[in-house]
This record gives structure tokens, C-alpha cells and sequence, in this order.
């Protein structure tokens, strides 16, 4: 089912990434993906979960990136902004799978819950790791991991509402660690 599944997932990005949330729809998913609906549905129940599916395909790859190539920097914040900015630029370089994937994720659906929980602890994880460059992680870091990550996922939540531009996602988080870690 491994390659099948992926199937559905590259589907699922291609069509956010042409339509956004609206384009995502089973039926054409399965259609683009070569596959019967019924492949899509055992595996995935919503377009939400369609979304969040790719979103952690997309994790995995920001993982392995991240720790194949740490952020550089001498000091904390100067990790934490630089892994702010490779992290804005692989979500924003294909903005309507963006838009598409925060809205899924901020449906407020129950049967999200687990799959959104685990963005932000993988996500946190990420900035945990960057900000202290190698050392050990202490309960300060991950706190302060973890508000980076709610800001920028309220940051992103704000751009894809359109209230500010992509340099507005960076700035907020930057301004965020440099209170925190400056």
C-alpha cells in the first residue's frame, strides 16, 4: 500500500498547490492518482486528513534536511532565525498547498487532533534541536521551542488570512526569539 499511498499524497499536493483547499477534493484525488476511491477513503478520511497526510510527508523531508544541515549560527537566536527562514521559505515557496494545509490544520476538527498535535511536537522538536546546536536539550529550550512554534503557527495563520506577506511571517517569529533568546 506504500506506493499507492504516496500516489494519493503527490496527488494531494499537486491539486492544493494548483486550487488550494477547494481543489482537494476524494474523488479527484483518487482520479489523479490512478487509484478507485475506495483506496483513498481506507486510507484517508477527509481532505483535511488528505492535507495533513502530505504535511507529514513534508515533515519527514524538513527532518531529514534539518539534521543533515543544522541551522548555522553562533548563538541560539541566530540558529533559531536561521532555521525560521529555511522553514518559511520551504512553506511559502508553494503557497496554496500552504494555505490549504493550515486550514486543515486549524479546522478545529476532533479527529485532527492527533495529527495536528503531532506537526507541533515534531515542529517543536526541529526548533528545540536548532536552537541549541548539538548540546542538550533542557526544559527552558523545549519551552521556548514550543512558543516559537505557536507563534509561527499563528504567524502562518495570519498570512494565509492575508493579514501580512511572507516577510511578515519571518519578522514575527524573529522578533518572538529575539525576546526569548536575545
Amino acid at each position: 500500500m506504500g506506493e499507492r499511498r504516496e500516489r494519493i499524497i503527490e496527488a494531494t499536493v499537486e491539486l492544493a498547490e494548483k486550487g488550494g483547499f477547494e481543489a482537494v477534493r476524494l474523488r479527484d484525488v483518487a482520479s489523479h492518482s490512478g487509484v478507485a476511491l475506495g483506496t483513498v477513503y481506507r486510507n484517508f478520511s477527509s481532505k483535511e486528513d488528505l492535507l495533513v497526510g502530505a504535511l507529514s510527508r513534508e515533515m519527514i523531508l524538513l527532518q531529514k534536511a534539518i539534521r543533515r544541515r543544522p541551522p548555522k549560527g553562533d548563538t541560539p537566536l541566530e540558529r533559531a532565525n536561521a532555521f525560521f527562514r529555511a522553514a518559511n521559505r520551504g512553506v511559502l515557496s508553494r503557497p496554496n498547498f500552504a494555505r490549504a494545509v493550515i486550514r486543515a490544520l486549524a479546522t478545529g476538527n476532533p479527529e485532527m487532533h492527533e495529527a495536528t498535535a503531532s506537526f507541533h511536537d515534531d515542529n517543536t522538536a526541529l526548533i528545540a534541536e536548532s536552537i541549541v546546536g548539538g548540546a542538550e536539550i533542557s526544559d527552558r529550550d523545549q519551552q521556548v521551542a514550543a512558543i516559537l512554534q505557536n507563534v509561527w503557527f499563528a504567524s502562518l495563520v495570519g498570512w494565509a488570512g492575508g493579514l501580512f506577506d511572507d516577510a511578515g511571517v519571518t519578522e514575527r517569529v524573529q522578533v518572538a526569539a529575539e525576546q526569548l533568546l536575545g
